[in-house]
Formats: structure tokens, sequence, C-alpha cells
């Protein structure tokens, strides 16, 4: 048995940990829940892809826009926001030939706004 197994199997030297395991345990949410949080966070793992989020926090633009705020080719930025749009991290909406796309929801915005002010502290 690996040595670090064995020693966490003591707990942390008060009894066996025994109930504090089982309340953790049974307070994790599903693997599947946990791999598609995962799989959340690692979009806001892109920098590029962070500065569409932040730009479209402010305004809801289309791809142009996006691409001269960010000084980015409107290919780039249509190749991130579909990688958002399948993350329902971003909407769109058509307004005669023009696209407009905005955060998905609230939730997306408090994502960045909680992200911001932690990095603040």
């Amino acid at each position: 048995m690996d040595e670090a197994i064995s020693r966490a199997k003591g707990g942390c030297g008060e009894g066996e940990g025994g109930e504090r395991c089982e309340k953790v345990r049974g307070a994790l949410p599903p693997d599947e829940v946990l791999y598609d949080l995962a799989e959340l966070y690692k979009v806001f793992g892109d920098t590029t892809r962070v500065k569409i989020l932040y730009a479209l926090f402010e305004s809801e633009l289309c791809v142009n826009d996006i691409a001269q705020c960010l000084a980015m080719t409107p290919s780039a930025v249509s190749h991130q926001l579909r990688i958002l749009k399948a993350n329902k991290l971003v909407r769109f909406r058509r307004e005669g030939k023009t696209v407009f796309y905005g955060l998905d929801d609230d939730h997306v915005r408090d994502i960045i706004a909680l992200g911001l002010e932690h990095i603040a502290e």
C-alpha cells in the first residue's frame, strides 16, 4: 500500500476521521458533475476567451466590434465564440444580417465579477 495512503488512513490523529470523511463523501457531487465543472473552468483558462467574456460583460457586441475592441481578427473571435457558445457562456441574437453576442445569463456575469473580486484581494 502506498505510504501516503497508509498515513492518510489514520486521519489527523483524532480518531479515524471517519465521520468527517463520510460527511465530505456524502456532499461530493457525482463525478460527471465535477467533470462538467472542471470543463467549465477550463474555458476560463484561455486569456483570449476571458477578454471576449469581459468585453461582453460591458456590452452586447457583434463579431467585428469584438475584433476591433480586442485587436483580433474576426476569424479568431468567431472561433472563440463557438467554444463559448458550446459551453453556454454566451448567447446570440440576429438583427437583420448582424449577429450580436452577449453573456448567456447573470451567472456568467457573477462568475466574472467574483473572479475579479477574488484576484483584487
